[in-house]
């Protein structure tokens, strides 16, 4: 390792390049050349240059002053999918299970702190950001992120916990590490989350785990519900049947 904590092979300017990338999200897909720099914290000189290489790349288009990703920025995550499997063995028993309770559905892996969907059945929108395949958010806010978090194991958690940064997306978001600690532990005892406007407010999801056939939790499932289907005990009580067959279904294709 070198003194900055980066291996000696560590290349700096990949680094950057994929930073210009993941500049651009669903709230900012056209930005200048200013706007890059100053959201990856490059030079204008050095977002020019890497800028100019993605569009030679055909990862990138320019009509001279904005810059827009190219769909060919797909197939730096299709590797990932692809091999994951799960994905396209979800989908089908997502799709059966929207019909069923018509409400949203995903399935997210752990990244870090965050959780990354790698699947989505929409039914109606419901949040004020909308969520498509490759959307993150903090795990510590989300049914998902709790379920996958409580599947970690204690060394790993203990080292989330006293550096993760807890902030409050709502007034009802955990803050306190020890808090979630505990919200964990009772997560991992009954094997499902349900999140009450934490992330967003008027927003309520359950999620339950997706194991391998060891029992290693690999991904989470989840629904997401307006307040307007009644309170947490309701959608307790409506939905989580209905999610804790479908992971299974899941779980046995994905485990074949």
């Amino acid at each position: 390792m070198t003194g900055t904590g980066r291996s000696a092979d560590f290349v700096r300017s990949l680094e950057r390049g994929l930073a210009v990338i993941r500049a651009f999200d669903a709230g900012h897909p056209e930005l200048t050349l200013s706007e890059v720099a100053r959201r990856t914290g490059l030079t204008r000189a050095a977002a020019r240059r890497f800028l100019r290489t993605l569009v030679e790349l055909d990862y990138v288009r320019t009509d001279g002053r904005l810059f827009t990703l190219r769909p060919k920025v797909l197939e730096l995550g299709y590797a990932y999918l692809s091999g994951l499997g799960l994905p396209e063995i979800a989908l089908p028993h997502l799709e059966n299970l929207v019909a069923t309770v018509h409400e949203s559905s995903s399935v997210s892996v752990l990244d870090d702190g965050d959780v990354v969907y790698v699947a989505r059945v929409p039914t109606k929108r419901i949040m004020a950001v909308s969520i498509s395949v490759g959307t993150r958010f903090p795990a510590y806010a989300t049914a998902m992120g709790r379920v996958l978090l409580a599947g970690r194991p204690g060394e790993w958690l203990d080292s989330y916990l006293a550096s993760a940064r807890l902030r409050p997306l709502t007034r009802n978001t955990i803050v306190d590490p020890e808090a979630l600690r505990e919200e964990l532990r009772v997560v991992r005892e009954q094997g499902w989350s349900l999140v009450d406007e934490e992330l967003e407010e008027g927003l309520r999801s359950i999620a339950v785990p997706i194991r391998r056939a060891d029992g290693r939790v690999v991904a989470a499932v989840n629904l997401s519900a307006h307040v307007g289907r009644g309170d947490a005990a309701t959608i307790r009580e409506d939905l989580l049947p209905h999610l804790t067959s479908t992971a299974r279904a899941i779980e046995v294709d994905f485990c074949r």
